[in-house]
C-alpha cells in the first residue's frame, strides 16, 4: 500500500533537498536513459549553474520550485535531453535526479524550451519543481 503524509512534512522533506543543494547547485542535463538514483552518469549534454539559492525559499502544498536559471550558451554536446541530476555547488555531493520534457509537454520535472540541444548552443530551463505528492 502507498503511504500517504500530511503537508507539513511533505514540505520539510522538500525543504531537505534546498538545505542538501547549498548555494549555486549545479545542474547537469543528460541523454540516454536514466539510470537508477545516483547511477552512472550518461552522456551530459550541458552544465549549469544555479542561482545562489537554487530553490524558492520553502516548498508551498507538497511542491518544491527551482528558482530561474540564467540561459547560458552551455551545452557541451549534441543531443536529445531526457533526464537531469543535480548536484551541490562542489559538484560531486549528488541531490537528485528526474526527467525532462518541453515545457509545451509539460511532463518533466525540469523543462526547457527545447529538449533537442547542440554543442556550443544556450540551454534555457523554463521552469522545474519537484513534488513529493500523496496518492
Amino acid at each position: 500500500m502507498t503511504m500517504g503524509f500530511n503537508v507539513t512534512l511533505r514540505n520539510s522533506m522538500l525543504d531537505a533537498i534546498t538545505s542538501r543543494a547549498g548555494a549555486s547547485a549545479i545542474l547537469r542535463i543528460y541523454s540516454g536513459t536514466r539510470p537508477a538514483t545516483a547511477g552512472a552518469e550518461t552522456t551530459i549534454l550541458a552544465q549549469l549553474t544555479c542561482n545562489a539559492s537554487a530553490f524558492a525559499p520553502a516548498s508551498s502544498s507538497g511542491v518544491l520550485t527551482l528558482n530561474t536559471i540564467t540561459s547560458q550558451p552551455s551545452a557541451a554536446a549534441t543531443g536529445t535531453a531526457t533526464w537531469f541530476r543535480i548536484y551541490a555547488q562542489n559538484g560531486t555531493t549528488h541531490v537528485l535526479d528526474g526527467s525532462v520534457s518541453t515545457q509545451a509537454a509539460g511532463t518533466g520535472d525540469l523543462q526547457l524550451d527545447s529538449t533537442s540541444i547542440v554543442t556550443g548552443g544556450t540551454v534555457a530551463v523554463t521552469s522545474a519543481t519537484i513534488t513529493a505528492g500523496n496518492p
